[in-house]
């Protein structure tokens, strides 16, 4: 390493995945060179000959563009460990959305400890940008500026919450007036989050659910975003009891509905997408739900982990991008790992497919960083080029999962996972060295978690339907004995 006046130079790396703006896809370097010079990359290519202030050898190192979560809720997901891994409803679509999910949610006052733990996760499998769809406070842009991770809080809004009370129905608790003075709160602090002074915290509008906010809500957080050209985020299509749902209240699918109000377009992102009315899961030929999201421009956010554990995929992730529909990939569970989501956007999707072509890596792979930032509208992210931002992750081609390397990104993907991620910058700051992140530490924040779900343990027959205990909702995977 040597030391100069001018950019950081990584010299002779054995790959780079760069992006290629006239074919509009990344490709692979060998042997070739980036720099980035404050927050900005001025150099992707051969041979850099600029002014360098720090060089360093990019022997048995690859360079990819950092990840985009484009969907997590990561304000309570990391106290679920242990607990929600193979639950689901057996009567409500075995969703674990309506009986389990409001037992287990740890308390809002460990929301800060739970999106570091999870902004750690994410870092360390090369994540740049997390996209958090959660409850709008004052001090949730500081949870993040103090990461060093960029974030982009889609302020979330409803007419009221869910519940069953009796493990095979689903009631709704909707007050409209409720709705409007949380969407006006959301708009306030989308508004605020941007004016933050890190300049890597932005604010966006997420009406929650399409089953919890009326159609004027739907419709003025629309016009709000575009008055400021942004989209919105919107959950829908994500389960069985909201496919009936909707049809019930309006005689419409959910894809259908969003359409015949006029929201269904290019400014729209749809959390999960997954019931359409042509899904095997569903027996409903009189809509073509498929057709009207291919031909209105609206993009999915899609989250295969979080979905397989119950039995659930996509149809497919594939079939959706060769249609054309914009896809980005999300954690939405824990862990926050964004390899693990992609190896299993590729093996869902071929399962649901019955084919090896159900998704390719380089759709994944496109989907969770180029795909991703163009859904938030920030092309000079999730790409590693000229004039984008210096936000890209180190691999360690020397990780014996890396080798051998006829295919890196699939020895990434599939073999290595997090384990060869050795380095990660944002805005041209290292926030991971060697594995480790170098920003916060968060050995304060697990003690925090596992104080919050003892709360969630102990509070749970009194959130439950029936009354059941921790243990009897959510069994061990083998008895306890003294």
């Amino acid at each position: 390493m040597t030391e100069s006046t001018g950019a950081t130079h990584y010299r002779n790396c054995d790959w780079i995945v760069a992006w290629d703006a006239e074919a509009g896809s990344h490709i692979y370097l060998r042997n070739a060179d980036l720099a980035f010079s404050g927050k900005d990359i001025v150099f992707v290519g051969k041979n850099y000959d600029g002014p360098v202030a720090t060089e360093i050898d990019g022997a048995g190192l690859m360079l990819i563009p950092g990840f985009v979560d484009i969907h997590s809720h990561p304000g309570h997901e990391p106290g679920w460990k242990g607990m929600l891994e193979e639950l689901g409803s057996a009567k409500l679509g075995q969703s674990s959305l309506y009986e389990f999910m409001p037992v287990f949610n740890i308390g809002p006052g460990y929301a800060r400890h739970a999106r570091r733990v999870a902004v750690s996760e994410l870092l360390k499998s090369g994540v740049t940008t997390i996209c958090d769809l959660g409850q709008p406070t004052p001090d949730w842009p500081e949870h993040y500026a103090e990461t060093g991770i960029r974030a982009v809080l889609w302020a979330m809004f409803r007419s009221g919450p869910w519940k069953t009370t009796n493990g095979h129905s689903v009631e709704y608790d909707l007050d409209p007036a409720r709705g409007d003075r949380a969407l006006r709160e959301a708009i306030d602090l989308m508004d605020e989050a941007g004016r933050h002074p890190s300049g890597r915290i932005s604010g966006l509008l997420c009406p929650a659910q399409i089953d919890t906010v009326t159609e004027g809500q739907i419709l003025e957080a629309l016009a709000a975003a575009r008055d400021r050209g942004q989209p919105i985020q919107i959950h829908a299509a994500q389960s069985v009891v909201e496919f009936q749902e909707i049809l019930r209240r309006t005689g419409e699918t959910p894809i259908g509905w969003l359409d015949k109000i006029g929201a269904l377009g290019p400014d729209l992102v749809i959390g999960h997408g997954i019931f359409l009315n042509d899904h095997p899961w569903l027996h409903f030929p009189h809509a073509d739900d498929f057709a009207r999201l291919r031909d209105s421009g609206a993009a999915v956010a899609h989250c295969p982990v979080v979905f397989a554990r119950r039995g659930i995929a996509l149809n497919s992730l594939g079939r959706y991008v060769e249609a054309g529909i914009p896809c980005g990939i999300g954690t939405d569970t824990f862990p926050h790992n964004m390899l693990d989501e992609l190896r299993m956007a590729c093996y869902a999707s071929r399962i649901r497919a019955g084919s090896y072509t159900g998704a390719t890596t380089a759709q994944a792979f496109t989907a969770a960083t180029s795909g991703g930032a163009d859904l938030i509208r920030r092309p000079d992210l999730g790409r590693l080029a000229s004039g984008c931002k210096a936000d890209f992750a180190v691999i360690d081609m020397s990780n014996p999962y890396m080798q051998p390397d006829y295919e890196p990104l699939r020895s990434l993907i599939y073999s290595a996972n997090d384990r060869a991620v050795r380095d990660v910058y944002v805005d041209g700051v290292q926030v991971v060295r060697d594995g480790a992140v170098t920003t916060f530490d968060i050995a304060e924040d697990i003690d925090m978690l596992r104080r919050g779900q003892a709360e969630v343990i102990a509070g749970a027959p009194g959130r439950d339907w029936a009354g059941r205990s921790l243990e009897e909702l959510s069994p061990r995977v083998f008895p306890v004995r003294s």
